[in-house]
C-alpha cells in the first residue's frame, strides 16, 4: 500500500522547483513535463528538452528526481524520459517553412577553418538526435563536397507540389548543397556579385529541404552580396562567428560580427569558437602549445558579451578528415570528438536561449540609397 500521496498535482507542484538552467524559469511553467504516469510509489514522466544536444540534460533529470524525492517521499522509484523538441524563432514564410532554424557561420577572414568547423558542428548536432542541412555559400570556392566526400555527386530533380526543386545531397545524416555538386570540379565560377547571391537565394527557394532542426549556412570570407542576400531572403536565427587566436584573425573576425549587429541587419550573435586554439600532438594528446597565441577567441567573446561556444584544437586528425571526405568527429577521438561535441552543445544551447528571451526573426529589409 502507498505510503505517499501520489497525485499528478502533487508531482507537478514538485517539480516547479527545477529550473531549467539556461532560460531560468522551472520547467513546469515552460510547459516540459508530460506524459506523467502513477503507480504505488512510483512516478513517470517525460521532460521535452528544447534540443537533443542540450548539455544540461543529466542535470535536468537528476534535480526532476531530487525534487519529487525531496517534495514528496525519498522512498518513490523516479523515471525520466528525456525527449526534444527544437524551438524555433523564425517567421513561418513561403521560403524554409520547415527549417526551424538557420544559422549563419561566418569568418571575416579566410583560412580559419570555417568550413571544416561548420561540417563538424553539423555532424556533431546530427549525432545528438537533431535533423540537420548545410548550405555551402561560398560559391567561388565551395569545399563541403570535398568535405564529406561527395565530389562526383549530383543532386536530383523531384516534383514538390507541382514544381521542379533540388534534392540535397545527403551524406553522414546531413543533407549538403553547394554550388560544387552542380559545377565541374576542375572549372573555376567566375560570376559577378549579383549572379552569386541569386545561385544562394535559389538555394533556399528551389531545393527541398523539407523540414530540418538547424541549416548552417557556411559563409565565404568577409562581407559581401552574399551576405545581404542571405538576410534578405531568409529569416536568420542567429550568427556564429569562426577566428583563430592571432591579432590578424580577430580583427576580420570583429568586422564580420560587426556586421550582423548593424541596425538594418540586427542579427543575433550567438557566440564565438575559437579555431586551432592549440596544437596537440597525437603522441602528447594532454599537452597543449599555443603557437597562434592563447585567449584571443575569449578577447573577442569578452569584447561583444557573447559566449565562447568552443576551442578546437589544431591536430593532425582534423586535416586528414577533412581531405578523406570524413569530418574529423565521426571517429570519436578523444581530443577532436569531444571539442566539437561540446561546441555543437554549446551552439544549440545558445539557439534555445535565443529563441526563448529575443523576438522572432524576419528577413532584413535594406534600402539601398
Amino acid at each position: 500500500m502507498s505510503t505517499y500521496r501520489l497525485t499528478n498535482e502533487a508531482v507537478l507542484n514538485a517539480l516547479r522547483h527545477v529550473e531549467e538552467p539556461d532560460l531560468k524559469h522551472d520547467i513546469v511553467s515552460l510547459g516540459m513535463v508530460k506524459d506523467i504516469e502513477l503507480g504505488v510509489d512510483q512516478v513517470r514522466f517525460t521532460v521535452v528538452l528544447t534540443t537533443p544536444a542540450c548539455p544540461l540534460k543529466e542535470l535536468i533529470r537528476q534535480r526532476c528526481t531530487d525534487a519529487i524525492h525531496a517534495h514528496i517521499g525519498p522512498d518513490i522509484q523516479v523515471t525520466v524520459n528525456m525527449t526534444a523538441n527544437v524551438t524555433t524563432a523564425r517567421t513561418e514564410g513561403p521560403v524554409l517553412p520547415g527549417v526551424k532554424n538557420v544559422i549563419a557561420i561566418a569568418s571575416g577572414k579566410g583560412g580559419v577553418g570555417k568550413s571544416t568547423v561548420t561540417a563538424n558542428l553539423a555532424v556533431a548536432l546530427h549525432k545528438s538526435g537533431a535533423k540537420v542541412g548545410v548550405i555551402d555559400a561560398d560559391i567561388f570556392g565551395p569545399s563541403m563536397p570535398v568535405m564529406f566526400g561527395a565530389e562526383m555527386m549530383q543532386p536530383r530533380i523531384v516534383q514538390v507540389d507541382g514544381r521542379n526543386m533540388l534534392q540535397p545531397i545527403q551524406q553522414f545524416g546531413i543533407k549538403i548543397m553547394s554550388i560544387g555538386f552542380l559545377t565541374p570540379p576542375e572549372s573555376a565560377t567566375v560570376w559577378r556579385g549579383p549572379m552569386a547571391a541569386k545561385a544562394l537565394t535559389q538555394f533556399f527557394t528551389d531545393t527541398n529541404w523539407e523540414e530540418l532542426d538547424y541549416l548552417l549556412i557556411d559563409l565565404p570570407p568577409g562581407t559581401s552580396d552574399i551576405h545581404l542576400s542571405l538576410v534578405q531572403t531568409v529569416s536568420v536565427t542567429g550568427a556564429l562567428i569562426v577566428t583563430t587566436p592571432q591579432k590578424v584573425a580577430l580583427a576580420d573576425a570583429i568586422k564580420g560580427l560587426a556586421m550582423f549587429r548593424q541596425p538594418q541587419i540586427n542579427v543575433p550573435v550567438l557566440g564565438v569558437v575559437e579555431n586551432m586554439a592549440y596544437f596537440t600532438p597525437a603522441e602528447l594528446p594532454d599537452a597543449k602549445y599555443y603557437i597562434f597565441g592563447k585567449g584571443g577567441g575569449q578577447l573577442l567573446a569578452d569584447k561583444f558579451s557573447v559566449p565562447l561556444l568552443g576551442q578546437i584544437p589544431l591536430v593532425q586528425g582534423i586535416r586528414e578528415a577533412g581531405d578523406d571526405g570524413k569530418p574529423a568527429v565521426l571517429d570519436n577521438d578523444p581530443i577532436t570528438g569531444e571539442a566539437f561535441r561540446e561546441a555543437a552543445a554549446a551552439l544549440a544551447q545558445a539557439v534555445s536561449v535565443r529563441n526563448a528571451t529575443l523576438d522572432k526573426t524576419k528577413p532584413v529589409e535594406i534600402v539601398r540609397m
